[in-house]
C-alpha cells in the first residue's frame, strides 16, 4: 500500500465558507440578472425546488425504489429551507450545465469542483468540501511514482470534468500525456472497468475513490496529481438571488450542524478500506451468502429490517459459517450467547434458521431500547453497537456523553465516549464496569462498509428510477 494511503482528506470547511462568501458576494452584485422571472420566484409560485445531479454513489443514487445519496440528502435539506418540495432532474453529467442554462432545473449539486472553465459557465456557491484527485489502477498493475511517469499510461477519464482539465494543464506543462474520453461515463463506472482490466488507469477524488474500494477491492489509490480542490453547487449565471440562497442554506448548515451530520454519515466509515477483509467479503457474498439469504430475508422482513442490513451483520459476525465459535464460546452464524438464545427462545444455537431467528429477535430488542431517538439512522447504530457490546454499556456510554456535555444522541459522540469505557478513571465509575469500545465502535462501522456495499451492489444490478424523475 503506498505512503500516500492514508492521507485523504475530506471535510465540510466552515472558515473557508465564512472567507469566500465575501468574494461571492462582490462577484454576484457585477452579474447581470437578465430575466424578471428568476428561479427563485418560479419556486415560490410552484412550490417545487429542481435538483440537477448525476446518478453515482457519491450524489444521487435510487435505493429500494426511493432516491438516498450525499447530495440528495443536502438538496432535500435546502428545499425544507425554503420549504418547497424537491424535484430531481439526471441529464448526464456532459449535459448538466446545458440543463442549468435552460432552465430545466434551478442548480446542480453533483459533487463540481470549483474550476475556472466553470466559473465561465455558472456562479459558484461556497465551497462545502474538498477532495483530491489521485490516479486509480488496478493492483496487478505498476503503480506510477510521480507525475512524470503518467507519460507512460493511457488514462480513461470523462470529458468536461475536472480531471480532463487537470490532465489538460499537466499536457500543457511539458510532459506528454495520452488520454481517452469518454461522454456521460460516470467516474465509477470507469474505476469498475479498472477493477474488471477492462482498462488500466483512470483518476477519481478521494472520497469517490475510498467508496468505491468498497465495491471493486482490486483497485489501489495512487499518487494524487492535483492539490486539494473545493466542491460546490452551481446557479445560473444571470440569477444572483438563487445562488445568495444557495449560500445561505450552506452558512445555515454548518451553524446549525447539519452539515456534519450528513457528511458524517455519508463519508464517516469510507477509510475502512482494507482491501483483503473486502475481497473476502466479496468472495463470500457469491459463494456463501445464496444459501443463507431466504432465511435471513424471511426473518428479516417480519421485524421491519433490511435484509441486507442482517447479511451485513452475520457476516460480520461468522463470515456466513454456521459452525463458527468465538473465543468466548459464542457459537453459530449471528453468534448469540447462550443466554440470549435462551432469552430468544432458540434451543440449537448451530442451526442457521434458529441463529438467524435469535439475532434478529435481539436486534429488534435493542432497536426499541432506543425507541427515543428521532433519527433512523441513529437508531440503527447504537442498536448495533449494544448488539456487540451490549445495551449495558452503551448506555455507560451515553452517561459519559452526557457529563462531558456532549449531545448523546448522537452516534460521533458515542465513538468518543464508547472507547473510554476501557480506561480506569471512566471505567471504574460505569454501572457496567469495563469493556473495549473501541472494538465496537470498530464493529459498527465495518458492519456499515458491508452493508453499504450490498445496497450498491444491488443498485448495480437493478437500477431504478422512479416514474416521476425526468431524464432529459
Amino acid at each position: 500500500m503506498n505512503r500516500f494511503y492514508h492521507k485523504y482528506f475530506i471535510s465540510f470547511c466552515p472558515i473557508l465558507l465564512l472567507c469566500v462568501f465575501t468574494l461571492f458576494s462582490i462577484l454576484i452584485h457585477n452579474r447581470d440578472t437578465g430575466s424578471d422571472s428568476t428561479a427563485l420566484e418560479r419556486i415560490k409560485r410552484t412550490g417545487i425546488l429542481r435538483l440537477i445531479t448525476d446518478n453515482s454513489i457519491n450524489t444521487c443514487y435510487y435505493y429500494n425504489g426511493q432516491p438516498t445519496g450525499f447530495e440528495y440528502e443536502l438538496a432535500v435539506a435546502f428545499a425544507d429551507f425554503l420549504n418547497v418540495e424537491l424535484d430531481v432532474v439526471v441529464p448526464g453529467w456532459n449535459n448538466m450545465f446545458t440543463s442549468l442554462e435552460q432552465g430545466k432545473g434551478d442548480f446542480i449539486a453533483a459533487g463540481l469542483v470549483i474550476t475556472r472553465q466553470g466559473i465561465e459557465k455558472v456562479n459558484f456557491s461556497i465551497p462545502y468540501m474538498t477532495i483530491r484527485q489521485h490516479v486509480i489502477y488496478h493492483q496487478k498493475d505498476p503503480a506510477p511514482e510521480k507525475i512524470e511517469d503518467l507519460a507512460s499510461l493511457t488514462l480513461h477519464v470523462n470529458r468536461g470534468t475536472s480531471y480532463h482539465q487537470r490532465l489538460n494543464a499537466i499536457k500543457k506543462s511539458g510532459i506528454p500525456l495520452n488520454y481517452i474520453l469518454y461522454d456521460n461515463v460516470s467516474t465509477e463506472e470507469l474505476i469498475r472497468m479498472v477493477h474488471d482490466k477492462e482498462i488500466k488507469y483512470t483518476i477519481a477524488a478521494n472520497t469517490i475513490a475510498l467508496m468505491s474500494q468498497r465495491y471493486y477491492p482490486d483497485i489501489r489509490i495512487g499518487i494524487p496529481i492535483q492539490e486539494k480542490e473545493s466542491l460546490a453547487w452551481a446557479a445560473r449565471k444571470n440569477d444572483p438571488e438563487m445562488l445568495e440562497q444557495i449560500n445561505k442554506f450552506f452558512l445555515y448548515t454548518v451553524e446549525s450542524g447539519l452539515m456534519k451530520k450528513i457528511t458524517d454519515k455519508y463519508f464517516s466509515n469510507i477509510h475502512y478500506s482494507d482491501p483483503f477483509d473486502l475481497k473476502k467479503f466479496h468472495e463470500r457474498i457469491e459463494t456463501r451468502l445464496p444459501e443463507y439469504k431466504p432465511l435471513i430475508y424471511k426473518e428479516a422482513m417480519q421485524y421491519g429490517f433490511d435484509w441486507k442490513l442482517i447479511a451485513a451483520i452475520v457476516y460480520q459476525e461468522s463470515q456466513f459459517d454456521p459452525d463458527a465459535i468465538s473465543l468466548n464460546n459464542v457459537k453459530g452464524l449471528m453468534q448469540v450467547t447462550s443466554a440470549t438464545a435462551e432469552e430468544m427462545g432458540v434451543s440449537d444455537r448451530l442451526e442457521p434458521s434458529e441463529s438467524i431467528k435469535a439475532g434478529i429477535r435481539y436486534l429488534n430488542k435493542m432497536t426499541k431500547k432506543f425507541d427515543y431517538l428521532e433519527d433512523d439512522h441513529e437508531r440503527l447504530l447504537f442498536s448495533l453497537a449494544s448488539y456487540n457490546v451490549g445495551y449495558g454499556h452503551v448506555s455507560d456510554a451515553v452517561k459519559i456523553a452526557e457529563d462531558l456535555g456532549l449531545d448523546s444522541t448522537k452516534w460521533q459522540n458515542l465513538k468518543k465516549t464508547l472507547p473510554l469505557l476501557s480506561k480506569p478513571d471512566y471505567y471504574i465509575k460505569a454501572r457496567y464496569g469495563y469493556t473495549r469500545g473501541l472494538e465496537s465502535v470498530q464493529y459498527v462501522e465495518r458492519i456499515l462498509t458491508y452493508y453499504d456495499i450490498l445496497k450498491q451492489k444491488e443498485f448495480n444490478e437493478n437500477l431504478i428510477y422512479p416514474p416521476d424523475s425526468r431524464r432529459l
